[in-house]
């Protein structure tokens, strides 16, 4: 029998079919253009001012070549001028190290370790060994030379000529172990039963036999000499430091944790061998601590000691969480939490030392007062989180210094909620802010001439940074920079000129110079934007802010097309790390991104970027406002964006799409399982999926360790609500990032098979890391991402 149509049925499949075939692209921008290298231009980095302050040296490339040159400027002749690597280095040569009062200096080259006098002219080779000169410093007096030398520390009297051995680690060589089968640790166990919770297929595959590795402890040898030797086998050292009385060293002692950390491995595929290869990668969350302690060294008398880590208050305090598991922690014992230490940084008058300590799990941070004859601590200041302690200037490596008296150590505190600028006497303990309010600090340091405070802050709006001068008691704070977006100051060292790399929402990174006064005008040195980049009309967000539904305000850039282009279909944006800021006036790092936004409005779509819960610069509650429940508040909202874009801007709720990348595909994996009703498509790219895998660092401060509060993982991991998944969902992972895994998006792609989940898909990336850099790659991951929301949106 044959099948007849009719004209009615013909239309009906012509029309079935123009329904389901994607849009065409309405943007004079393409997808392929705005991915291709160099497309903005090449802006200038690295500004440098010649140690006279009369010229600004920066890297550049305005032609567009394949590599940036040296160019400078003179800011009474503010023309670029194209320069040298050589002209770079004589005006500004390598960092010297000058005794105190700036007569001499010492480098090291390729004849030893020498001795300059510059006034003089004059040069002397000071040591010249077969061994590897380390560290070298004058001494605090300036009459000795010390330095490091195969992991000991040595003097050279300038007066007398005396050489003297001050330390004498030695490494004892014990016989090689035997490599032993080890059982599994507490944190292997919780993994192989959530692999076995996860994926119950995996009982039914044949085992197979694997190959235990066992790695040797590193052993590195010493100098015997008259004086008493001290064995470092079992720890490590490092920071060896003579202290201004010439009569101790300090050092920081490392033991390494009593179980290693398991190293991960990554396979690549694709290599010029032909044969898939191996890389090892970092450990999983839940890595053993270690211990740290500074050591002092008599070296008179060879005795030593370490600091008295038990008298620091708090030191065994348990974190709130461990209520939720009472049975775990009722008989356990209090125990000195392990702690990263940093100093001693010692007063200019060399009387008082400062110890910095911050506990593992990161719930503390101590400012101690260092006794050094016996080591003793007396507490300046405590900061304790709950959560973890962080915020600019704060942590390791945070901002801090002492006053110009000497007596008085200067730090950043989120005491107040906001990272703001502290000192505290250390003799009588007083402590004082020297700023506050609902704003945070960002570099501060002090002028040459001990009278103001310099430093970045974000007071204007939490989305600009503006240099500014402060006296050295606090006070009026003077904004220095008036333009609006981002201003990074460079100050000249005489402390007249700014060399300021501006950006704004539109426009990428320029190099201006202006005068240290605050109503001089900023005068722009490049101009750095290709002409193809210059010939679209780049579009300034909109700066909103919206109210989440526990009437929290949320800061986001907001993209609209005219109403009468509007397709009423949004898309919003979830940027990655977490713990960063985008809803910014500057130019975005995610620059990508932003000209991608573009083609999405030049076809008809709203896209909505903002600062969710845990981004950066909204002050402390914000940043930790995803402690144990990420995809908590984080998620709730974009929810409550997507709601804010239906009930202002007409949006139709059944046509709204979320993605991004890393923290973005994490937020983007949950909103598709746990929003379906809210999110019709998402794209997640390189998204966690199961936080229970990632590194240790970063988890661990927000979620403690699955083994520890096995409950923050399983409510903040993808993974586990899968089954969820309603909507479009598209999934693009490198193979080779060594961030982010690739078991990672391969876990939750046999989830997705064992719940029979459908109207998924996943791209791999052979080449490409946790941040891609091929073009090809780029342009290939975002047509599939605008294919997806113009098949499922815009219809």
């Amino acid at each position: 029998m044959k099948t007849k149509l009719t004209i009615v049925s013909v239309l009906l499949i012509v029309f079935s079919l123009q329904a389901n075939a994607q849009k065409p692209n309405l943007s004079s921008l393409t997808i392929k253009e705005i991915m291709s290298k160099n497309f903005t231009g090449n802006p200038p980095s690295r500004p440098q001012w010649s140690a006279d302050s009369k010229t600004l040296f920066f890297n550049w490339n305005p032609d567009h070549g394949t590599k940036s040159g040296v160019y400078l400027i003179h800011p009474d002749e503010p023309q670029p001028v194209k320069s040298s690597r050589t002209e770079l280095q004589k005006a500004i040569p390598a960092k010297a190290v000058w005794n105190p009062d700036k007569t001499r200096k010492l480098e090291k080259g390729e004849k030893g370790l020498m001795l300059i006098n510059p006034r003089k002219k004059d040069t002397t080779i000071l040591l010249r060994v077969a061994g590897r000169i380390g560290s070298y410093r004058f001494s605090s007096s300036g009459h000795k030379v010390v330095f490091t030398l195969d992991q000991n520390l040595y003097w050279i009297d300038l007066q007398t000529g005396q050489f003297r051995q001050l330390t004498n680690f030695v490494a004892k060589r014990p016989g090689e172990p035997k490599p032993q089968q080890k059982k599994l640790n507490d944190q292997d166990h919780w993994l192989m039963q959530e692999q076995a919770r996860l994926f119950p297929e995996l009982s039914r595959v044949q085992s197979r036999s694997s190959r235990s590795f066992y790695r040797s402890p590193r052993i590195s040898g010493g100098l015997k000499g008259v004086i008493k030797p001290i064995y470092t086998d079992s720890f490590s050292v490092r920071n060896l430091i003579l202290t201004p009385d010439e009569k101790h060293v300090t050092f920081s002692m490392n033991w390494p944790a009593k179980e290693p950390s398991k190293s991960t491995i990554m396979p690549v595929y694709v290599t010029r061998s032909g044969y898939t290869e191996v890389r090892n990668t970092r450990s999983k969350v839940g890595s053993l601590p270690g211990r740290m302690n500074i050591g002092i060294l008599n070296i008179e008398t060879d005795q030593l000691i370490q600091l008295q880590l038990n008298q620091i208050p708090g030191i065994t305090d348990l974190p709130d969480y461990v209520t939720d598991y009472p049975e775990k922690y009722k008989n356990r014992k209090p125990e000195v939490r392990p702690v990263y230490l940093s100093g001693p940084i010692w007063s200019p008058n060399r009387k008082y030392a400062v110890v910095i300590a911050n506990s593992f799990d990161n719930k503390d941070r101590w400012i101690l007062r260092l006794n050094i004859q016996d080591g003793s601590l007396k507490l300046l200041d405590r900061q304790r989180d709950e959560a973890w302690i962080g915020g600019p200037g704060i942590g390791w490596g945070g901002s801090t210094g002492w006053m110009p008296d000497s007596r008085r150590f200067w730090f950043q505190s989120e005491e107040s909620g906001y990272s703001h600028l502290y000192w505290v006497d250390l003799e009588s303990g007083e402590k004082k802010a020297l700023t506050s309010g609902h704003f945070e600090i960002y570099s501060p340091f002090l002028s040459k001439n001990h009278k103001w405070w310099y430093f970045t802050s974000n007071e204007v709006h939490p989305g600009v940074r503006h240099f500014y001068k402060m006296p050295l008691e606090g006070g009026k704070r003077i904004q220095i920079t008036k333009m609006d977006g981002s201003n990074s100051v460079i100050l000249s060292p005489d402390e007249k000129w700014l060399a300021i790399m501006y950006s704004f929402a539109n426009r990428p990174v320029e190099l201006y110079l202006k005068k240290n006064q605050p109503g001089a005008v900023p005068l722009q040195v490049t101009d750095s934007r290709s002409e193809a980049f210059k010939a679209y009309p780049w579009r300034i967000p909109e700066f909103i802010t919206f109210k989440a539904s526990d009437d929290a305000i949320v800061y986001a850039r907001l993209y609209r097309p005219k109403a009468e282009k509007s397709n009423h279909a949004a898309v919003v944006f979830v940027h990655g790390a977490g713990y960063l800021q985008n809803a910014h006036k500057w130019w975005s790092s995610y620059y990508h991104e932003y000209m991608f936004h573009n083609i999405l409005v030049d076809n008809g779509y709203t896209v909505l970027d903002m600062d969710y819960r845990g981004s950066a610069g909204y002050g402390r509650d914000w940043r930790t406002g995803i402690y144990r429940n990420m995809g908590g508040k984080d998620l709730s909202d974009q929810v409550d964006g997507a709601r804010f874009l239906v009930h202002q801007y007409r949006i139709d709720p059944a046509r709204i799409g979320i993605y991004g990348g890393s923290y973005g595909g994490f937020i983007t994996l949950m909103a598709m399982f746990k929003a379906p009703g809210v999110f019709a498509a998402g794209a997640g790219l390189r998204s966690v999926t199961d936080w229970a895998h990632y590194n240790h660092g970063y988890t661990a401060n927000i979620l403690n360790t699955p083994v520890e509060d096995s409950l923050a993982y399983y409510r903040s991991s993808p993974i586990n609500f899968a089954e969820g998944l309603q909507g479009h969902l598209l999934m693009c992972h490198g193979m080779m990032d060594n961030n982010v895994h690739f078991q990672d998006i391969v876990r939750l792609t046999q989830r997705l098979i064992t719940l029979g989940k459908e109207n998924w898909e996943l791209a791999v990336y052979p080449l490409q890391s946790h941040s891609f850099t091929d073009p090809d790659a780029w342009t290939d991951e975002y047509r599939r991402i605008f294919k997806l929301f113009q098949q499922v949106l815009n219809q």
